[in-house]
Protein backbone atom coordinates (compact mmCIF):
# COMPACT_ATOMS: atom_id res chain seq x y z
CA UNK A 1 0.00 0.00 0.00
CA UNK A 2 2.88 2.37 0.82
CA UNK A 3 4.32 2.32 -2.72
CA UNK A 4 0.89 2.90 -4.25
CA UNK A 5 0.24 5.88 -1.97
CA UNK A 6 3.72 7.24 -2.63
CA UNK A 7 3.00 7.32 -6.36
CA UNK A 8 -0.54 8.63 -6.04
CA UNK A 9 0.16 11.30 -3.46
CA UNK A 10 3.51 12.63 -4.65
CA UNK A 11 4.03 16.34 -4.08
CA UNK A 12 3.97 18.47 -7.24
CA UNK A 13 4.62 22.15 -7.87
CA UNK A 14 2.35 24.59 -9.70
CA UNK A 15 4.97 27.10 -10.84
CA UNK A 16 2.54 29.77 -12.07
CA UNK A 17 0.60 29.91 -8.79
CA UNK A 18 3.57 28.96 -6.61
CA UNK A 19 1.58 26.25 -4.84
CA UNK A 20 2.37 22.72 -3.80
CA UNK A 21 -0.28 20.04 -4.24
CA UNK A 22 -0.69 16.30 -3.79
CA UNK A 23 -1.18 14.04 -6.81
CA UNK A 24 -3.20 15.35 -9.71
CA UNK A 25 -4.36 18.96 -9.83
CA UNK A 26 -8.03 17.98 -9.89
CA UNK A 27 -7.67 16.47 -6.40
CA UNK A 28 -7.44 20.04 -5.11
CA UNK A 29 -5.22 19.14 -2.18
CA UNK A 30 -3.13 22.30 -1.81
CA UNK A 31 -0.39 22.31 0.80
CA UNK A 32 0.66 25.11 3.10
CA UNK A 33 4.26 24.68 4.15
CA UNK A 34 4.96 25.85 7.70
CA UNK A 35 8.37 25.41 9.27
CA UNK A 36 8.45 24.31 12.92
CA UNK A 37 9.75 27.74 13.95
CA UNK A 38 6.76 29.43 12.30
CA UNK A 39 4.35 27.16 14.16
CA UNK A 40 6.03 27.96 17.46
CA UNK A 41 6.00 31.70 16.72
CA UNK A 42 2.27 31.39 16.04
CA UNK A 43 1.85 29.77 19.47
CA UNK A 44 3.69 32.63 21.19
CA UNK A 45 1.48 35.11 19.38
CA UNK A 46 -1.67 33.21 20.40
CA UNK A 47 -0.84 33.76 24.07
CA UNK A 48 -2.14 31.86 27.09
CA UNK A 49 -4.72 29.84 25.13
CA UNK A 50 -2.14 28.58 22.62
CA UNK A 51 -2.61 24.92 23.63
CA UNK A 52 -6.31 24.87 22.76
CA UNK A 53 -5.77 26.92 19.62
CA UNK A 54 -3.02 24.63 18.33
CA UNK A 55 -4.98 21.43 19.05
CA UNK A 56 -7.98 22.98 17.27
CA UNK A 57 -5.76 23.95 14.30
CA UNK A 58 -4.38 20.42 14.11
CA UNK A 59 -7.87 18.95 14.38
CA UNK A 60 -9.00 21.13 11.47
CA UNK A 61 -6.05 19.88 9.38
CA UNK A 62 -6.84 16.24 10.20
CA UNK A 63 -10.46 16.67 9.16
CA UNK A 64 -9.37 18.40 5.94
CA UNK A 65 -7.01 15.51 5.10
CA UNK A 66 -9.82 12.96 5.38
CA UNK A 67 -12.29 15.23 3.57
CA UNK A 68 -9.93 15.71 0.63
CA UNK A 69 -8.77 12.09 0.38
CA UNK A 70 -12.36 10.79 0.54
CA UNK A 71 -14.53 13.49 -1.00
CA UNK A 72 -18.21 13.50 0.12
CA UNK A 73 -17.79 10.16 1.95
CA UNK A 74 -20.31 9.39 4.68
CA UNK A 75 -18.62 7.32 7.39
CA UNK A 76 -21.74 6.80 9.52
CA UNK A 77 -22.42 3.18 8.53
CA UNK A 78 -18.88 2.06 7.71
CA UNK A 79 -17.41 -0.86 9.62
CA UNK A 80 -14.57 -0.30 12.08
CA UNK A 81 -12.37 -2.53 9.89
CA UNK A 82 -12.72 -0.02 7.03
CA UNK A 83 -12.12 2.97 9.29
CA UNK A 84 -8.99 1.31 10.67
CA UNK A 85 -7.57 0.87 7.16
CA UNK A 86 -8.35 4.53 6.41
CA UNK A 87 -6.45 5.60 9.55
CA UNK A 88 -3.43 3.52 8.47
CA UNK A 89 -3.56 4.89 4.92
CA UNK A 90 -3.87 8.49 6.10
CA UNK A 91 -0.88 8.07 8.41
CA UNK A 92 1.16 6.76 5.46
CA UNK A 93 0.29 9.87 3.49
CA UNK A 94 1.30 12.06 6.46
CA UNK A 95 4.67 10.27 6.50
CA UNK A 96 5.13 11.15 2.83
CA UNK A 97 4.34 14.76 3.70
CA UNK A 98 7.20 14.90 6.21
CA UNK A 99 5.51 14.22 9.55
CA UNK A 100 8.07 11.54 10.48
CA UNK A 101 7.53 7.82 10.89
CA UNK A 102 4.04 7.04 12.16
CA UNK A 103 3.00 3.65 13.57
CA UNK A 104 -0.51 2.84 14.74
CA UNK A 105 -1.93 0.04 16.89
CA UNK A 106 -5.60 -0.64 17.57
CA UNK A 107 -6.14 -2.24 20.98
CA UNK A 108 -9.39 -3.44 22.57
CA UNK A 109 -10.30 -0.12 24.19
CA UNK A 110 -7.76 2.37 22.81
CA UNK A 111 -5.57 3.30 19.86
CA UNK A 112 -1.87 4.16 20.08
CA UNK A 113 -0.10 6.30 17.47
CA UNK A 114 3.69 6.56 17.75
CA UNK A 115 5.56 9.35 15.97
CA UNK A 116 9.26 8.71 15.29
CA UNK A 117 11.51 11.56 14.10
CA UNK A 118 8.62 14.04 14.36
CA UNK A 119 9.03 17.75 13.71
CA UNK A 120 9.67 18.23 17.44
CA UNK A 121 12.92 16.23 17.22
CA UNK A 122 14.48 18.92 15.04
CA UNK A 123 13.60 21.59 17.61
CA UNK A 124 14.64 19.83 20.84
CA UNK A 125 16.59 22.84 22.10
CA UNK A 126 13.65 25.23 21.64
CA UNK A 127 11.48 25.67 24.73
CA UNK A 128 8.40 26.08 22.49
CA UNK A 129 8.93 22.76 20.65
CA UNK A 130 6.30 21.04 22.82
CA UNK A 131 3.68 22.94 20.82
CA UNK A 132 4.48 20.74 17.82
CA UNK A 133 3.28 17.72 19.80
CA UNK A 134 -0.02 19.52 20.40
CA UNK A 135 -0.37 19.99 16.64
CA UNK A 136 0.10 16.24 16.11
CA UNK A 137 -2.45 15.46 18.83
CA UNK A 138 -4.94 17.74 17.11
CA UNK A 139 -4.34 16.21 13.67
CA UNK A 140 -4.90 12.68 14.95
CA UNK A 141 -8.02 13.78 16.87
CA UNK A 142 -9.37 15.37 13.69
CA UNK A 143 -8.84 12.17 11.70
CA UNK A 144 -10.73 10.09 14.26
CA UNK A 145 -13.53 12.65 14.57
CA UNK A 146 -14.05 12.87 10.82
CA UNK A 147 -14.28 9.06 10.63
CA UNK A 148 -16.83 8.97 13.44
CA UNK A 149 -14.52 7.22 15.93
CA UNK A 150 -15.25 8.75 19.33
CA UNK A 151 -11.97 9.02 21.28
CA UNK A 152 -10.30 11.01 24.03
CA UNK A 153 -6.62 11.57 23.22
CA UNK A 154 -3.48 12.61 25.06
CA UNK A 155 0.29 12.37 24.65
CA UNK A 156 1.78 9.67 26.90
CA UNK A 157 5.46 9.76 25.83
CA UNK A 158 7.53 12.54 24.28
CA UNK A 159 11.02 12.81 22.79
CA UNK A 160 11.30 16.25 24.39
CA UNK A 161 11.09 14.76 27.89
CA UNK A 162 13.45 11.83 27.33
CA UNK A 163 11.24 9.38 25.42
CA UNK A 164 12.32 7.44 22.33
CA UNK A 165 9.29 8.73 20.45
CA UNK A 166 6.17 10.82 20.80
CA UNK A 167 3.33 8.45 21.66
CA UNK A 168 -0.35 9.39 21.65
CA UNK A 169 -3.09 7.32 23.30
CA UNK A 170 -6.72 7.61 22.22
CA UNK A 171 -9.21 5.95 24.57
CA UNK A 172 -12.33 4.60 22.87
CA UNK A 173 -15.39 6.32 24.36
CA UNK A 174 -18.35 4.53 22.81
CA UNK A 175 -17.24 1.12 21.56
CA UNK A 176 -14.57 -1.53 21.89
CA UNK A 177 -12.50 -2.90 19.03
CA UNK A 178 -13.42 -6.40 17.86
CA UNK A 179 -10.87 -9.05 18.81
CA UNK A 180 -10.02 -9.73 15.14
CA UNK A 181 -9.01 -6.06 14.65
CA UNK A 182 -6.73 -5.84 17.69
CA UNK A 183 -3.04 -5.40 16.76
CA UNK A 184 0.00 -6.89 18.46
CA UNK A 185 2.53 -4.43 19.85
CA UNK A 186 4.82 -2.88 17.25
CA UNK A 187 8.40 -2.88 18.50
CA UNK A 188 10.69 0.12 18.14
CA UNK A 189 13.16 -2.12 16.26
CA UNK A 190 10.63 -2.93 13.54
CA UNK A 191 9.83 0.75 13.15
CA UNK A 192 13.52 1.68 12.93
CA UNK A 193 14.05 -0.95 10.24
CA UNK A 194 11.07 0.40 8.33
CA UNK A 195 12.29 4.01 8.50
CA UNK A 196 15.78 3.11 7.25
CA UNK A 197 14.19 1.34 4.27
CA UNK A 198 12.47 4.51 3.00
Amino acid sequence: MFKRLKKEFQINIEEKEGQLFLGEKNKDMRLVMLRPNEIMEFCEFAGSNADDILIWTGKTLGKIFIGKFFHNKDWTNELMATKKEVVFGTLEVLMLMGYGGLACMFKKDHVIINAYESLAVQEKENIMAKNLCLLYLGIFNGIFEELGIDVDGKEVECVLTGGKKCSFKFDMLTEEIEARLVDEDLSDTKVSDFLTSL
